[in-house]
């Protein structure tokens, strides 16, 4: 219910910002829909997915304990990231993807970030990457391959004794096109991604 309030609140706001002598306008017809689907009970919210506060406080917290050395180093622009869920072993339990987009953290080469399990544990460190980062539907060692490109270009990260290699560009250079049934995660410069302090 709350929910539903909330969105009715921000619809009401955005139609009010509108220009009401335009009879066509889109996002009027927008709002008129999903105001009578939210009085009515029939709005679908299951599209906008709750934010998770836990991960978000369980990555902080990881976070801190990781780069305890370098936070002095760091200005308050520097401590951000970003991260995306998936569920890399199908155990269905998400691991956490956290990438970073400043100066601290990336270089001409490209970005660091990590892999960490569900519990906050780290599954990978990488460094020089560029994002997105795919998923692809192969898998070794009970967790999906990945492709990171790195320099230009793909390479294929596969897991070995429990975790992933942290330098995409000394592993396999993958041949061919990005495979369509592939997940992009932490598409970072074209996905509006909440940022999160630590």
């Amino acid at each position: 219910m709350r929910n539903k309030i909330l969105i009715l609140v921000t619809i009401l706001a955005l139609y009010s910002c509108q220009n009401k002598n335009d009879s066509k306008n889109i996002v009027k017809t927008i709002v008129q829909d999903t105001l009578s689907k939210t009085i009515g009970g029939t709005a679908n919210l299951s599209d906008a997915p709750p934010r998770d506060d836990k991960a978000v406080e369980l990555i902080r917290k990881q976070l801190n304990v990781l780069l305890k050395k370098d936070i002095p180093a760091m200005t308050k622009e520097d401590r951000y990231f970003y991260y995306e869920e998936f569920d890399l072993n199908n155990d269905k339990k998400n691991e956490y993807f956290v990438g970073f987009s400043n100066s601290y953290f990336c270089g001409s080469g490209g970005c660091s970030g990590y892999i960490l399990n569900n519990d906050g544990s780290v599954i990978n460190h990488f460094t020089v990457t560029d994002f997105p980062i795919y998923v692809t539907t192969s898998s070794t060692e009970k967790f999906y391959d990945l492709l990171m490109k790195s320099g230009g270009l793909f390479h294929h990260i596969k897991m070995k004794n429990g975790k992933y290699p942290s330098i995409p560009s000394i592993e396999e250079k993958w041949k061919g096109d990005v495979p369509k049934e592939t997940t992009k995660v932490l598409d970072i410069n074209d996905k509006k991604y909440e940022k999160y302090s630590f």
